[in-house]
């Protein structure tokens, strides 16, 4: 996700106050989080560790203060703010500082090189850390999903398959991503019921469907400055459906002429003739992304827009009354794609990590085994309408969201076709990436400028002998 910066804002969670909000009684107040001495009525930094029990596995040190920074885009932080007062209330005269930032790399990577990292990450968004440049720095995170839950059920035992495969680097669990992300094009169900409209399956119809929506002066797309990448996404997405798993392996290690695959070609090809045909929306890359979105779902502007599932909750203020955000899979080029039209993007995100120089490397872990119990998953789904890497939470109606159910029946539709990729963000290439695919999509650029841009980035950090690289397969 991408989001626009605001300044890091430090909040305290105080444990009457917020459970007040969240309707948790409270057993008591909790301790000043205002650091001090190691004492017994003073809350720590983290810089001893207790005694390790089943109720507090990982040895957490009485009376700390648990350092957290979340990433704040479309899920916002309240939902660790909500496991940090379960936490403070299942380990009395502790506590959780959680501080917000949109600039993840830029506020933390100087803490990192001065040996103070927070305790608990979540390493996301735009100015996400590269995987790459800090593995060696970050817990291997086994021992928390080895560890009971709060219910008392091994964490492990409590997830979806293969959420743990986007987390792990050169066999290292260094990430446990928190959110089962699905990729879709989300649209409105009562607007195309409306219109007697059905959503794409190639992109021929995909075309088909612009110059309806233009005959009723509508965009069939639309974007903002800093997500223009997620078309870049839509792509990569549409051609590892056509072309298959070569497809995306050649991205994942940064081969010669990855991006000039045949799949990758048609896939440009077809997107640039809808954008030369004027249904992609003009002057997105001086929109603010979120101004953007709310074009598409309060103006109702555009019919499609690309996006993870975070969309419901990032835009949940500023989506036209009965809307029906619903999502559909990805359209590749041809009705004989390599993989079915059912196949599906869909991985677990928002990477939760702990750095080894923490002042608290269990507290981290204990807030982070917090958020995975049975009572924050649940928040977290009922809250932000999106389903945490922990299984069996979501009811059938989805809590109400139409967009929550349509991600269940993607999910259960794609049964064993779901793939996903991670080279942007373990070589932080997004930053790059905005300014070729902004001029792509102002239709500044041609299929040829834009595959020579995306190979120039790619050869140039595989060449690179500084940079450590991860071979997938």
């Amino acid at each position: 996700m991408t989001v626009q910066h605001v300044p890091m804002n430090r909040r305290t969670v105080l444990r009457g106050a917020f459970a007040a909000a969240i309707g948790i009684p409270t057993a008591g107040a909790l301790a000043s989080c205002a650091t001090g001495g190691a004492g017994d009525d003073d809350p720590t930094d983290g810089g001893n560790t207790g005694e390790a029990s089943d109720t507090n596995p990982f040895g957490m040190a009485e009376n700390t203060v648990v350092d957290a920074v979340i990433f704040d885009g479309g899920y916002g932080i309240d939902y660790v703010e909500f496991a940090a007062a379960i936490l403070a209330e299942t380990h009395s005269g502790s506590s959780v500082e959680v501080q917000s930032s949109t600039q993840i790399a830029t506020e933390l990577q100087p803490r990192f090189v001065g040996g103070n990292p927070p305790d608990l990450i979540d390493n996301s968004g735009a100015q996400s850390m590269g995987f790459n440049t800090i593995l060696d720095q970050l817990e291997d995170l086994t021992d928390v999903i080895d560890a009971p839950n709060l219910e008392g059920t091994t964490i492990r035992d409590t997830l979806y398959g293969g959420v743990l495969a986007p987390g792990t680097f050169d066999g290292k669990l260094a990430a446990i991503n928190y959110v089962l992300t699905v990729y879709a094009l989300w649209y409105s169900a009562s607007l195309f019921e409306e219109n007697s409209w059905t959503p794409p399956t190639t992109w021929a119809e995909a075309k088909e469907l612009g110059a309806a929506a233009a005959e009723q002066g509508k965009y069939l797309f639309l974007f903002g400055t800093e997500a223009a990448t997620y078309y870049q996404t839509l792509c990569i997405d549409s051609a590892i459906i056509e072309g298959g798993d070569e497809v995306r392996l050649a991205l994942e290690n940064l081969e010669e002429g990855c991006w000039s695959h045949p799949a990758i070609q048609s896939v440009f090809t077809a997107f640039k003739e809808i954008i030369d045909l004027g249904y992609m929306k003009p002057g997105g890359s001086g929109t603010q992304f979120t101004a953007a979105q709310a074009q598409w779902s309060n103006g109702q502007e555009a019919l499609l827009y690309p996006s993870g599932s975070w969309i419901e909750n990032e835009m949940k203020d500023q989506t036209a009354e009965g809307f029906e955000m619903t999502g559909t899979n990805t359209f590749p080029v041809t009705a004989d794609s390599t993989f079915p039209a059912t196949a599906l993007h869909s991985t677990a995100g928002e990477p939760f990590i702990v750095p080894s120089d923490a002042a608290s490397v269990e507290g981290g872990k204990e807030l982070l085994r917090t958020m995975l119990s049975k009572e924050s998953a649940e928040n977290f789904s009922k809250t932000k309408l999106a389903p945490t890497v922990i299984k069996d939470l979501v009811p059938e109606d989805g809590f109400g969201s139409t967009a929550l159910v349509s991600q269940t029946d993607m999910l259960s539709a794609a049964g064993d076709d779901i793939f996903t990729y991670n080279f942007v963000a373990t070589y932080g290439m997004n930053q790059e990436q905005l300014v070729f695919w902004n001029s792509f999509l102002d239709g500044q650029s041609t299929v040829e400028k834009l595959t020579a841009d995306l190979q120039g980035l790619t050869d140039r950090i595989r060449e690179d002998d500084s940079i450590t690289k991860i071979e997938v397969q």
